[in-house]
């Protein structure tokens, strides 16, 4: 069979049969994450291919593009105090488990850090595109949104000082690094808007994926993986939303939605193909029931008991807020492929993270009866056209967001 017939029959695959399977209450990425594993223990190493990495790549970058093109800074003030609070909070629940992990575990501090965040870190990205589809009120729309973004920027913020601190001197050139292209990235889509874009009509789209792919890739090459720099691109182009507001426009964000839409699928099935066959054991299912059947309801009870103790919310409006935060997929296959990579985890340990990540992502599904997806375009945010809101947050008006 030719590599173009299999790579079309690949496409179809992941493009068609896991929407199809959505009517069973299924996530998409599970679907793709199955199918990859299924092609790892068919073919073996075979089913490593560079055009599926490359395609995975692109797949994760620009749904983290995407992620930061959809924080709302102004929003985030608005609910500054209580998302503080929950902040703390997320700090000593991700030290607390990286300590365990590190004296009971055996892990390396900087493993047991990474597993902390593995399993409390929501995905954002994730979770932010299925929340019209949960009939959650727009005050339980805003928490969630909210509380997951602040979440990711201290997950991507650890993230980064776990991976450097074995190394001192790599750590602050990395952080040189970093903060040199931080700087840059503004001035780098200033000078695309003002010498190319105005002779390239459309181009806007374009240039915002040139620049996340690239910030992306740097960011890679200091060790800390492609999500971190295309998010800090997103981020960047939103911030300068009123100087070039095309480039953060809601026609560049919904093809962005569908550029991440075709790609995303590949990370998932990419992800699976890694899995080693070690991994697929009765001990990892046994540890992975195990470590969900502690770890969730803690993250839930968590969140509920802050909803509960600071907004004096009704009993079933904060398990809503805590349910919808539970799944933790793309976090998880990130960091448990980084944890066996660099720290060389166990491969028990690697099968019981995926077990995690699946479960946490069909909880949602099964107790709101409509499947989480990963994929973007699932609907617009409220309202259509180019007055339609940047991000989701935005939707929430003014007056319920200060008050807490």
């Amino acid at each position: 069979m030719s590599h173009e017939l299999v790579y079309l029959l690949l496409i179809f695959a992941l493009l068609v049969i896991p929407r199809a399977l959505q009517r069973f209450s299924l996530p998409a990425p599970l679907t793709c994450l199955l199918f990859g594993i299924i092609g790892m223990l068919w073919l073996g190493d075979q089913a490593h291919d560079a055009v599926i990495g490359l395609l995975a790549t692109l797949g994760i970058s620009s749904l983290f593009l995407f992620a930061g093109l959809e924080v709302d800074l102004q929003a985030l003030r608005r609910g500054m105090w209580p998302l503080l609070a929950h902040l703390l909070i997320r700090s000593a629940t991700l030290f607390g488990v990286g300590w365990l992990a590190w004296r009971y575990a055996g892990l390396p501090w900087q493993a047991a850090g990474l597993l902390a965040l593995a399993l409390l870190t929501p995905s954002t990205g994730f979770i932010m595109d299925s929340l019209s589809r949960l009939g959650l009120s727009e005050d339980e729309r805003f928490w969630v949104t909210s509380k997951a973004i602040a979440g990711e920027l201290l997950a991507l913020a650890a993230l980064f000082i776990v991976l450097q601190a074995g190394d001192p001197a790599h750590m602050a050139l990395s952080s040189t690094a970093l903060l040199a292209m931080m700087v840059g990235l503004p001035l780098v889509f200033i000078a695309l808007g003002r010498w190319v874009a105005p002779h390239a009509p459309g181009s806007e789209f374009s240039l915002l994926v040139m620049v996340g792919m690239v910030a992306a890739y740097i960011t890679y090459l200091l060790g800390v993986y492609y999500l971190v720099g295309a998010f800090i691109a997103g981020l960047v182009a939103r911030l300068l939303h009123q100087r070039m507001p095309l480039l953060a426009s809601h026609e560049n964000l919904h093809a962005l939605r569908l550029f991440a839409s075709f790609f995303v699928p590949f990370y998932f099935f990419n992800a699976g193909t890694k899995v080693p066959s070690e991994a697929l054991s009765w001990e990892a299912l046994g540890l992975g029931i195990v470590i969900t059947l502690v770890v969730l309801p803690l993250r839930i009870a968590v969140v509920w008991l802050q909803r509960r103790v600071m907004f004096g919310e009704s009993f079933r409006s904060s398990l809503r807020v805590s349910l919808a935060l539970a799944p933790t997929l793309i976090f998880t296959l990130v960091l448990a492929a980084i944890m066996r990579d660099r720290f060389q985890i166990p491969a028990v340990l690697f099968g019981a993270l995926l077990l995690y990540a699946a479960l946490t992502t069909l909880l949602p599904s099964l107790v709101f009866r409509t499947p989480f997806d990963v994929d973007p375009v699932e609907q617009e945010p409220a309202g259509q056209g180019e007055d339609a809101p940047v991000a989701a947050t935005e939707v929430v008006a003014a007056a319920p967001a200060a008050e807490r």
